[in-house]
């Protein structure tokens, strides 16, 4: 079954011609992402895609995704989603994030999506989206509004 989720249809040049590479070697990195099992299923300039497939270990008391899961994986999603504009030389951090939970998350795959709605020099303005589905059904469990940090100079340890 593919699963679909929507997108917005911002058009953004990125700054390093390395963006891709710079982005899917960031997430390698992360640790709190392999340690969910999270996969980015795809990025473009100003967005990202992260898919976690359900575990029960990532539930809370009812079964459903925890909520905190649910966020980590949209703070990635749109955090990935900054970076993907960000300079050469640069990292990224979140500075806040807003976070509405809208269903709860019940589902085989947890679907994060971020995409860039302000990009600055300092400041990088996110939002992002999650869906999880069940079978063919579709449900937006959750979205969010995040800022971003652009470490000038400060490249990501390898």
């Amino acid at each position: 079954m593919k699963y679909v989720v929507p997108r917005g249809d911002a058009n953004f040049e990125p700054k390093d011609p390395l963006w891709e590479e710079k982005v899917r070697e960031s997430f390698e990195r992360q640790g709190a992402m392999h340690l969910l099992g999270a996969t980015i299923s795809d990025v473009w300039p100003g967005g990202c895609e992260i898919r976690l497939p359900f575990r029960q270990d990532l539930t809370q008391q009812h079964g459903f995704f925890h909520a905190g899961i649910t966020a980590t994986a949209m703070d990635s999603a749109a955090g990935y989603a900054g970076f993907s504009l960000m300079p050469h030389n640069t990292s990224v951090l979140s500075v806040e994030f807003k976070l509405n939970l809208l269903a709860p998350a019940d589902g085989e795959l947890l679907v994060a999506v971020g995409e860039v709605i302000k990009p600055g020099k300092n400041l990088i303005v996110t939002r992002g989206d999650a869906w999880v589905f069940k079978g063919a059904k579709r449900t937006h469990c959750a979205m969010m509004q995040q800022t971003l940090m652009t470490m000038h100079g400060k490249a990501e340890k390898t």
